[in-house]
Order: structure tokens, then sequence, then C-alpha cells
């Protein structure tokens, strides 16, 4: 017991606290716990709160009626560190976020789980190497802001694995992150640990065909004119292409889709206002059956064309010595009017719904059919498809339901849960609702980016501290630059 007392006392560089605890969750960001109000007086009759910032170390306790007995002593014994938020918690117990319960609970808890919580000190974290657990996470944009976000929700770092393995650390097995530079070492994902119910993005070769099959109601993702030649077999899918931070597309979250049965062509035009340098992601989703497809990426330009030459010749009603057939008001010329005339009125008919005026063959009228809500026109056999792709109501996360259109603008732009680049630590996060500072909605700002740009950091110019959303404005008032 002394020698234990001795740990103790070095372990918290003159500070001594041990308490068994009954663990409960809490919903929480990060890695700091909640403890009761008596370990708040225990812990500042000793001075901690004079030494900075407080670590705890957090180990489960062996349980005699524990349901699991094949369990051994040193998985009984999983340990973890971490920060203190607050001294609210019930006597007798101590409230853990998602991040720490899962560390020290991977798998079924007993009901009254039992924790180790003991003062620690950590030196700071100079190294540190990660492994990603699937391969996806090399397909993640900026992975420095993201670890940076990440860490700044956390005080501690210990060896685990989690949905980044932490393999090594220095200068110990757990150390503190708070205001520290921390070198990172990241190493290809253990091909042994994938987990293969995660999305992960295929890279597309410009020019070389790929192969592969998709079941109703699931994805198939791509990194990056899309042509998509479909064997249907009574099967059939969907296209969708978004650009990034958005990286996996959905059937109502997307950039750019197609939706017509059987083989499909989605060409980007360079004259498309939103495609811009960057990466892009091609989703195949299985509209219906199991459906074997092709896929490949080109690109086309127009350098065969010679100059002068029409993509398409038309024929102007001011033409000289025309007349306007009176069944499918085209001009034609005066001298072969009367032979069209007869020949068109044999042969086509012209279709009467209001704004299409499209002529047909006579055997192809009664396939062609428009939409009683939208007013499209299609073949009568893809009028199915068209309901239920764009007129059968989607939910959003965020709980509004839409039609397909209106919920591909409602995600693109209105979204709390959309996700946005921030301009201040470049992470891709839920842009959340409206900001609540009326300048910051002015300047555009979305909630995330309002609290986010209010840290500071140290001017380059004059060393004051400033907040990130006000920087740009400081280096025009105060140093003078455009």
């Amino acid at each position: 017991a002394d020698e234990q007392m001795q740990e103790s006392v070095l372990a918290g560089r003159g500070v001594m606290f041990y308490r068994l605890l009954e663990a409960v969750p809490y919903q929480g960001i990060g890695d700091e716990i909640k403890l009761p109000p008596s370990c708040f007086t225990e812990l500042s009759d000793q001075g901690a709160f004079d030494k900075g910032p407080m670590y705890f170390q957090l180990s489960v306790v062996h349980q005699e009626d524990s349901s699991d007995m094949n369990v051994t002593d040193e998985e009984n014994r999983r340990t973890t560190h971490s920060g203190v938020l607050e001294f609210t918690a019930d006597e007798g117990s101590v409230s853990l976020p998602p991040h720490v319960w899962h560390n020290l609970f991977p798998a079924e808890t007993p009901k009254t789980p039992l924790i180790e919580v003991r003062y620690v000190w950590l030196p700071k974290g100079t190294y540190a190497k990660l492994q990603p657990e699937r391969v996806g996470f090399s397909d993640l944009p900026n992975h420095k802001a993201i670890l940076e976000t990440s860490l700044r929700q956390h005080a501690t770092l210990s060896q685990l694995a989690h949905a980044l393995r932490v393999l090594e650390l220095k200068p110990s097995s757990s150390v503190s992150v708070l205001e520290t530079d921390i070198e990172v070492d990241k190493i290809g994902s253990d091909s042994a640990s994938e987990r293969t119910d995660q999305h992960v993005l295929n890279p597309l070769v410009f020019g070389k065909l790929e192969s592969g099959v998709v079941d109703e109601g699931n994805y198939m993702y791509y990194k990056v004119e899309v042509k998509i030649e479909a064997e249907t077999d009574g099967g059939d899918i969907d296209l969708f292409i978004s650009r990034h931070p958005l990286i996996f597309p959905t059937r109502h979250q997307h950039e750019w889709s197609s939706h017509y049965i059987g083989s499909k062509i989605l060409i980007l035009s360079s004259k498309d206002k939103n495609l811009g340098a960057g990466t892009y992601s091609v989703g195949v989703f299985g509209f219906k059956g199991t459906t074997k497809y092709k896929i490949s990426v080109s690109v086309q330009d127009d350098y065969k064309r010679k100059v002068g030459q029409h993509s398409a010749s038309t024929s102007s009603p001011m033409e000289m010595d025309s007349i306007e057939c009176r069944n499918c008001k085209h001009y034609i010329p005066s001298r072969t009017i009367a032979l069209h005339e007869a020949f068109c009125s044999r042969h086509n008919v012209v279709c009467q719904h209001a704004a299409c005026g499209i002529v047909l063959r006579v055997e192809e009228a009664k396939n062609h059919v428009h939409c009683n809500k939208c007013g499209q026109a299609f073949q009568q056999g893809e009028m199915e498809k068209h309901m239920k792709v764009f007129h059968e109501p989607l939910q959003c996360p965020c709980g509004i339901v839409l039609e397909k259109e209106q919920m591909v603008q409602h995600q693109a732009s209105v979204c709390p849960l959309r996700l946005v680049t921030c301009r201040f630590c470049g992470d891709v996060v839920p842009a959340g609702n409206s900001a609540l500072d009326v300048w910051d909605r002015l300047r555009g700002l979305s909630e995330h980016e309002s609290l986010c740009g209010s840290r500071t950091a140290p001017c380059d110019s004059c060393g004051r501290s400033v907040m990130l959303k006000d920087m740009d404005i400081h280096q025009v008032a105060v140093h003078q630059k455009s």
C-alpha cells in the first residue's frame, strides 16, 4: 500500500488523487470527463489547479459478477487518459463522453461498470504515428486540418485502436496535446483490419474501362464526359457526380446526375459554373436489381473542328421563298411544300401538350407521354422511373421533406448538415445554421465558421492577437494591405 501511494504521488507530481466511480455515458465530444463536486474539493486542497491542466488515468475495474468470464485481466484493465470538463456529476459516478466510453468498453459492458480514476501528470506530446483503420481515409481532403480540428477537442492522446490507430507516441505512451506542436507520421492502412462495410473511392484512369457489379439500393464509388454502359438484364442504375468536400454522392446529395434507362453518358461542360479545379467522385447507384456495368472517363475537346465549322445547321423562317408547313410548323421551300405536306400529314403527328409541339412519327406517338406534375416528355417505359426518382418525397437528415430537385438545392446551399470547408481551420465540417452574429451573416459565414473564426492568432505584421475572421480587416485597416 505504501509503494502504491508513493507511485501515485510520483505520477501526480505531488498530487495524490484516486477514486473508484461508477461510469455513466453522456453525449459530448472530445475526451473530457465530468467528475462529482467532492473531487473538486479534494483536488483543490492539494493545489492541483495551480499545476496547470489536469489529466486523469481511467482504468476498467474487473468485477466478479461480469457476464463475460472469458475476458482476460489485461482486457478488463483497459486504460485510457482524459481531461476534465466540469465537476457536476452525481456523487459516486463519473460521466464519460462517447470517445472515452468506446476506448474503455469496446464490447458489451456490465450493468454497473466501475472505473478507477487517478490523477496523473502527462508530458507534452512531440511525435505521433497514426494508421487509418480503413482505406478510405486517404480520400479525405486536407488530413492536417482534420487532425487539428479533432485534436482541438481533446486534452490527451493514448496508444489505442480507434478510427485512427495510434501506433507510437513520444516522449511517452500517453501525452498531453494542449498547447504543443506534434510531428505526425501516417502510414498505410492495415489490410487485415479493413472494414468491408465502409465506402471507398476507386481511382478511375482516363481512357481505361473499369467493370463492376452493383446490387439494388447499394453504391459503388469512383474518384474523379463520364460514360456508363449497363448490361441491365432487368436491372437499372443511376449515375451521380459530386465535387469534394462531398466525397460520396447520393440520390439527393450530388452536383450532377443521370437517370435515363439503359446506358448513360454524362458530359460535364467547361462552361458549367460548378465545374472547376478539384477532385470529383462518381457514384454508381443500383436503382433496380443487380446490374453489371462498365465505367470510363474521357476528355473531349474541339481541336479537330475546322475554323468556321458549325456544330449544327438550322433553317431560318426568313429564308427566301419558304412556307410554313401547316402540320409540323417547319419552313419548307415553296417548290416542295405540297409534296411535303401530303407526306407529313400521313406519317407525322404534332404533340398537343402545351409548350411541347414536338413532331413524332405516328407509330411513336403512343409511347410519347408527359409527366402530369412537371410536364417533361418521356417514353412510356420511362415514366415509372421518372415518378420514383423526381417526385417521390425524400426526407433530409435535418427533417425536411422535399422532392428530388428541391432536395438537391436544399442540401447544396441551405441544409445545416451540408458539408463545407471551413475557411479558418480548413476542415470539412457541417455548416450548421445561420451565424448568430448579424455581421458574420453579412460576410457569408456559416455557424461553424462564425465560432471557429472567433479564435485568435498573432498578426504576422505586428504580433497583436486578432480574431481569425477579422484578420483581413485588420490587415487593411492597420497595415494598409489590400
